[in-house]
């Protein structure tokens, strides 16, 4: 493996919480040569064990809460020299509507493609995927590392960081998990990629060859020509989503209509990375009206 520590270093270096160690990245960097080569010698022996992830809570706007494992300093630099090694061969692989946590890539970019694909089709499907990360399936995971040639040290360490418990932020009790990765890690959003590339890219491909869609991470936008195109792949996504272990949010998936025609009973907005996108009515270089999908928050398309 590669290791360029001060590099691994530099793109961990945030300003996330302690880990349940309570090290700050302050700590950490008042000997930062000398704990860089105690996780280099232990990731190169095979004795890298990661400590408990700690939990943090975080309120959502609607009353409920997100719940984030955040790891120590050191593991997530650990975490980080897995990811980079692992995102050189990963990455080429993944999909070009995968825009998420990718070199390269960014929001932007979805929402750009997105904007553009809203002037050639007439509906969209607004994807949900209930506590996404919390019910990522491990043997799958795995199954993917080993068809994609990962060496058996790589799998190892990915199967310890997804296995590796929660300390409760209440009583400091140990979580056990046998599911799902969690959001703070490093190698997550990598993981959960490689999820979802099987689970529904490649899925997409192959059921609904020619149908665009926009993923960043678990937010999905799929266009459609029609309504009982949209109606149908919805329920199709559910039994999918069944088959690999995830639970398609009804109640949040939402179809709308974004063309020029008026309908009743229809929706004719949805949000995409926090963007609001409705039909307006708009203004022409000649000053002739007509109506189409915008964003209307800021986006710049």
């Amino acid at each position: 493996m590669h290791w360029s520590g001060h590099h691994i270093w530099m793109c961990v270096a945030t300003r996330e919480p302690p880990g349940c160690d309570g090290q700050t990245l302050k700590m950490f960097d008042q000997q930062r040569d000398g704990n860089l080569y105690k996780i280099w010698n232990r990731l190169c022996s095979g004795t890298w064990f990661p400590p408990p992830v700690l939990e943090k809570r975080i309120p959502k706007s609607n009353g409920k809460e997100r719940i984030l494992g955040i790891p120590t300093v050191s593991d997530r630099i650990a975490q980080g020299a897995i990811k980079l090694f692992m995102e050189e061969k990963l990455d080429p692989i993944f999909h070009a509507d995968s825009y998420g946590y990718r070199p390269g890539k960014s929001a932007h970019d979805a929402l750009k493609q997105c904007a553009i694909r809203c002037w050639r089709y007439s509906w969209i499907l607004e994807v949900d995927i209930s506590a996404f990360f919390d019910h990522v399936k491990h043997d799958l995971v795995l199954k993917a590392l080993e068809h994609h040639g990962m060496p058996k040290w790589v799998i190892l360490y990915c199967r310890r960081w997804m296995e590796a418990p929660m300390q409760s932020c209440e009583n400091g009790e140990l979580i056990t998990r046998t599911r799902g990765t969690p959001q703070g890690g490093v190698i997550s959003p990598l993981l959960a990629n490689l999820f979802l590339h099987y689970a529904f890219d490649l899925w997409m491909e192959r059921e609904y060859r020619g149908v665009p869609f926009e993923r960043y991470a678990d937010d999905i936008v799929v266009h459609c020509s029609r309504m009982s195109d949209a109606t149908r792949l919805k329920n199709r996504l559910s039994e999918r989503f069944s088959e690999v272990g995830l639970v398609l949010n009804a109640g949040k998936t939402n179809i709308a209509y974004i063309d020029t025609f008026k309908r009743r009973n229809v929706a004719t907005s949805f949000t995409f990375l926090g963007y609001d996108f409705k039909v307006r009515t708009l203004k022409n270089f000649k000053g002739e009206r007509y109506r189409k999908c915008v964003s209307v928050n800021g986006a710049p398309y």
